[in-house]
């Protein structure tokens, strides 16, 4: 459980950094902190991480109240928090499997459990074959996997993440969120994701479409397909690569790339 009852910060130059937010988060939940540049999500994450102290209010994370916590227990209370940063932090002399090793053995772990531990969780995010490959030899989508598989290798009953797509292309980035909804340790967990307005611009689209399942739309194209500068059909299905229309009045079905669509809308109202 997190709770953040009244929790204000404001910083030795007078400026908020948050003002009086009251949260309450409970096991199992996917939560996103959605807002522009200044709203103050790194400043909460800071909160979290008790890397700051509140001016006013009180934090509770599983039952242990922050505000106070001393600096020898800082340690023990970061060891419940995995984080996901936007840059990755992977260290660059390290492969991936030593990246993620490393934070087990900042707890002390055992050798047995860093053998068996972290080649599963590279598993999980699909970089076995890049186990001994180094952080300049990755891809963006393969160093924010590395930063997930490193935040998540012990465990820990909260993961943050710090706007985890802010810097990779929307394949990628859905790619990464999938991944984050489809992996089985997140569904016992608290997730926090701390996200830019245009995450949440993407997220209103897919939800759209998921309404609109079965209904007539038409797709205005960037470029003609077989002379064609739009299609109308009935949306079948969608994923974040493409949609698939059944072709009005025909057994026909087209695969549109979601690339090639310039505009999207009912076909009788506007989307």
């Amino acid at each position: 459980m997190i709770n953040i009852e009244h929790v204000s910060k404001v910083y030795p130059n007078g400026s908020a950094g948050v003002k009086d937010i009251s949260i309450h988060i409970e096991k199992g939940e996917f939560v996103f902190f959605v807002g522009s540049s200044g709203s103050g999500k790194s400043t909460l994450i800071k909160l979290l991480l008790k890397e700051l102290d509140p001016t006013e209010g009180k934090i509770t994370i599983n039952n242990t109240v922050t505000n106070d916590l001393p600096r020898e227990k800082i340690p023990y209370l970061r060891r419940n928090l995995g984080v996901v940063f936007q840059d990755f932090r992977l260290l660059p002399n390290k492969t991936v499997y030593e990246n993620v090793a490393f934070a087990m053995q900042v707890i002390e772990a055992s050798s047995k459990q860093i053998r068996r531990n972290v080649p599963a969780v590279l598993s999980l995010v699909g970089l076995a074959k890049k186990s001994r490959s180094y952080p300049s030899q990755l891809s963006g989508g393969e160093q924010q996997r590395t930063a997930l598989a490193r935040a998540i290798v012990n465990n820990p009953p909260i993961l943050i993440c710090d706007e985890p797509t802010g810097n990779l292309d929307p394949g990628t980035a859905w790619d990464i969120m999938d991944l984050l909804d489809e992996a089985d340790y997140i569904k016992e967990q608290y997730f926090l994701e701390v996200s830019s307005p245009g995450i949440e611009r993407v997220l209103r689209k897919e939800k759209h479409l998921q309404d609109n399942l079965g209904k007539e739309i038409v797709c205005n194209l960037f470029k003609p397909i077989e002379k064609e500068k739009q299609i109308e059909g009935v949306l079948q299905e969608f994923d974040k690569d493409k949609l698939i229309l059944q072709m009005e009045g025909k057994e026909e079905v087209r695969e549109i790339h979601r690339k090639d669509i310039a505009k999207m809308k009912l076909k009788y109202h506007w989307n």
